[in-house]
């Protein structure tokens, strides 16, 4: 008998997948006799809006390999939507690069940008976890930032985030630009992850890249994504822009790794960025579901901190958040706790507007009861 032998591991050391251990949590709110409201994953539910499905289908039939850097058409439309809906002004079609969604540039962007053994990563002291593993990826360290603590000597990359995931928070103007000169005073690449910045509530979040925040891009990239404003999480629709020089960088190495959005979805893309009344009309209906979801916890005893944007509601009872979810599990309601997102999580959890408006109901009937 040919035994085989076992792949022997030689990558970094990485943390447990965090949903992984929610699973227990998972059974026994599925239990619950009118079914889980699943609120612990900011997937959307609501349709794919037409437009962008035919934009799909319109090019199924080019059988040859798309270009890494997306299409001419594709980076243009990048660059006037972000124009039209956030006032970012004097960026070049060629520091656009479309990215297989953003988790994967989120994981990948400390290696591709040299980071490596030695060197630090700063991260938000709550923050979406695959910061930290795309440093660990690197054979980087990590530090998480306090409220405008500054980043070591040594860090190589900062992680900016507004609206945050998961709290919600919004960063302001002067917040952002306080950020980038202290990680420009120590040498290091900054990168803002701006994918819910089409979700405003109770404040209007600003791009790391408007003026009113700086003067030039030297050394400051942007990450958005199309998955919450037009429902294309399935489609794995990104961008990063920014300075044209690690733009081009990046592009480059990218080209050689094989990173390349299919064309199809890259047409998608592109219609979803020249029209913007998918994207009111999907903001509308997160922000009914949050008119519903958000009295309903503070009546329920909840205190909900910031979420003054994006798609969660960063709550707590005053407890473990482990203790916190088993309360939500026992009535049928899945969230994710803070401690995903770090040590200064641990007496939060994140809910999710990500459910459809049945289920929003649904759960705000059982925190009622």
């Amino acid at each position: 008998m040919i035994i085989q032998p076992k792949i022997q591991r030689r990558g970094p050391a990485l943390p447990d997948f965090p949903w992984d251990s929610l699973s227990d949590h998972a059974a026994k709110a599925r239990k619950h006799p009118g079914g889980v409201v699943d609120l612990s994953v900011g997937t959307p539910v609501d349709p794919v809006p037409a437009v962008i499905q035919s934009a799909l289908s319109s090019v199924a039939d080019v059988p040859g390999y798309p270009t890494t850097h997306g299409t001419p058409e594709l980076r243009a439309a990048f660059v006037a939507a972000v124009e039209r809906r956030y006032g970012i002004v004097g960026l070049s079609a060629d520091a656009v690069l479309p990215t297989i969604g953003s988790k994967e540039l989120v994981a990948w962007l400390p290696t591709l940008l040299g980071v490596g053994l030695g060197d630090v990563v700063a991260v938000p002291s709550v923050a979406y976890p695959t910061y930290e593993v795309g440093a660990l990826l690197a054979g980087a360290s990590v530090v998480r930032l306090a409220d405008g603590e500054k980043p070591p000597a040594g860090t190589r990359l900062v992680w900016l985030n507004s609206p945050s995931n998961p709290t919600g928070r919004v960063l302001s103007a002067a917040q952002l630009r306080d950020a980038v000169e202290a990680a420009r005073a120590v040498g290091a690449v900054v990168a803002s992850d701006e994918c819910y910045l089409a979700l405003p509530w109770d404040s209007s979040p600003v791009s790391v890249l408007h003026p009113s925040v700086v003067d030039s891009f030297d050394g400051v990239l942007a990450v958005h994504s199309l998955s919450k404003s037009s429902s294309l999480a399935g489609y794995r629709a990104g961008f990063i822009t920014g300075d044209p020089e690690l733009i081009s960088d990046l592009l480059e190495l990218r080209k050689h790794a094989g990173m390349i959005v299919p064309r199809p979805v890259q047409e998608a893309m592109r219609a979803a960025l020249e029209d913007d009344a998918h994207v009111a009309e999907q903001r509308a209906r997160y922000l009914a579901r949050r008119e519903v979801l958000k009295p309903a916890l503070e009546a329920a005893g909840f205190t909900v901190s910031h979420s003054e944007a994006g798609l969660y509601l960063w709550s707590s009872r005053g407890e473990d958040a482990w203790e916190t979810i088993s309360w939500l599990a026992d009535r049928g309601i899945l969230a994710a706790p803070g401690t995903f997102y770090g040590p200064a999580g641990a007496q939060h959890v994140r809910i999710a507007l990500t459910a459809t408006d049945e289920r929003i109901a649904a759960a705000a009937e059982r925190l009622s009861a």
